[in-house]
């Protein structure tokens, strides 16, 4: 009887058992449904800022932007427009502090854990960066809009996942997590491209501030600090740091986003274990409520800590991003005049190709090669033709590409090569969503007609 006994005792550490790879999934669900519907918002504030940019109201609207601000402490002095500094520099922070969330998650819990399962898709994500370089450099090497040659790199995730839900069941999960893992790739290597490319001049001393301000943050986490105002405070130091540094600040929000822990300070069986501490005590002291406030605050603290920062933090911010950070970016970068000069500059034609051509020969070459050396297969589902038309989705760059080309083309210095960039950008991505899916609805087609005749 004690045998039997011991065999059918319940568990107290997990009463509600979830299933590891439910639990790892779901942050991957809840980003997808968050950026198929931010898609739609993004197309909206694009085709908004594209038709004022084109009306009698294009000055005004551009006013807005253009708006000058100054912020004086003592002799420290930040100088710049609304549109650069608060948009460019300060919100994308956040959108890029995302990126660097998302990054860890994929290392710590998600497809980049595991070297065999993440090959295809970073390899893909090289030959992505690669083939549109290549194709950009084809049409202007030698030439002034030389200096673009980053504007294509880069996949828009949000666009890419709002085009994949609205084929519903019928693309695999397997094709979303690949073209999700490849765009997180492509966003780490524009990042570089950022630090390493694109920043021309650097003040070390600055440069030195902001490595002090990581190595205060790392320090904090260590000794188990939690209050997210301190990571604030400190968060904030690191970006002024970056701004009079000559990087670009949004690379201090991806470097932040990697050092924020994966790992929740309380597991789940500690965190059982305190509830049912609480439960025990309730029930002993028979305390009113006003009594029982510190035991409350001290379950309502691990219950927040069972949850890593990474999902936290991501959880929290992804709607801020998805549904007003990247729509204000959208509507203060994506509106421009078509002048029939910027459409006729050789730049706008480069980025289209490097989109359009560059980006699915590059993603097809480089995962054909790691296929057929047998470094790694297919995902399971998956078709060659279905990568095909997920390669030519990923052309579409909208929001990184129109970044980058703000970087590469400064309005002051080259007023018409960043326009037609703007509109390389906007054509090349819309060619590439129509072509990428035209190419999935066929093999959807093609395959309920097999399972049809199956039936």
């Amino acid at each position: 009887m004690a045998t039997r006994k011991d065999k059918t005792k319940p568990t107290t550490h997990n009463p509600l058992p979830v299933q590891p790879i439910d639990r790892w999934l779901a942050p991957v669900n809840r980003f997808m449904h968050i950026e198929a519907t931010s898609g739609i918002l993004l197309m909206l504030c694009a085709a908004t800022a594209l038709a004022i940019a084109n009306s009698p109201y294009a000055k005004e609207f551009a006013a807005i932007w253009k708006m000058p601000i100054v912020v004086l402490f003592n002799e420290f002095t930040i100088a710049d427009t609304f549109g650069h500094l608060i948009i460019n520099d300060g919100l994308m922070t956040i959108f890029f502090f995302v990126i660097g969330l998302e990054v860890k998650r994929e290392l710590v819990h998600g497809e980049l854990r595991d070297p065999k399962k993440a090959l295809l898709p970073i390899v893909a994500a090289l030959g992505g960066m690669v083939g549109p370089a290549l194709v950009y450099l084809a049409f202007q090497w030698g030439e002034p809009g030389q200096r673009g040659w980053a504007i294509p790199m880069a996949t828009d995730i949000a666009f890419v996942v709002g085009l994949l839900a609205l084929f519903g069941n019928r693309v695999p999960f397997s094709l979303k997590i690949f073209l999700l893992t490849l765009a997180i790739v492509d966003d780490l290597g524009a990042v570089l491209v950022i630090a390493f490319v694109l920043t021309e001049e650097i003040a070390f001393s600055w440069l030195l501030a902001a490595g002090f301000g990581f190595v205060l943050t790392y320090t904090l986490n260590l000794v188990g600090v939690r209050k997210v105002g301190v990571y604030v405070v400190v968060g904030i130091f690191i970006w002024l740091s970056f701004l009079k540094s000559g990087v670009h600040p949004t690379v201090a929000g991806v470097l932040l986003g990697l050092f924020t822990p994966a790992k929740a300070l309380i597991g789940s069986p500690a965190f059982v274990e305190i509830l049912q501490q609480t439960i025990a005590k309730a029930k002993r002291e028979d305390l009113p409520p006003e009594q029982m406030l510190p035991s409350v605050e001290r379950l309502s603290f691990a219950a927040r800590e069972t949850i890593a920062p990474v999902h936290r933090l991501e959880t929290a911010l992804h709607p801020w991003v998805a549904f007003f950070i990247m729509p204000i970016f959208a509507l203060a970068n994506a509106g421009v005049p078509l002048d029939p000069s910027a459409v006729r500059e050789p730049v706008a034609l480069a980025v289209s190709a490097g989109l359009v051509l560059g980006k699915p020969l590059g993603i097809l070459a480089a995962s054909a090669l790691a296929v057929s050396l047998g470094w790694t297969r297919l995902p399971e589902g998956v078709t060659w033709r279905m990568i095909a038309g997920g390669a030519c989705l990923a052309g579409i760059g909208f929001t990184m590409a129109l970044f980058i080309n703000t970087l590469a083309f400064p309005v002051s210095e080259f007023p018409e090569k960043e326009a037609a960039g703007k509109i390389g950008v906007l054509a090349g991505s819309l060619v590439s969503g129509l072509l990428g899916s035209a190419l999935l609805a066929a093999v959807c087609s093609e395959s309920r007609s097999q399972d049809t005749e199956a039936d």
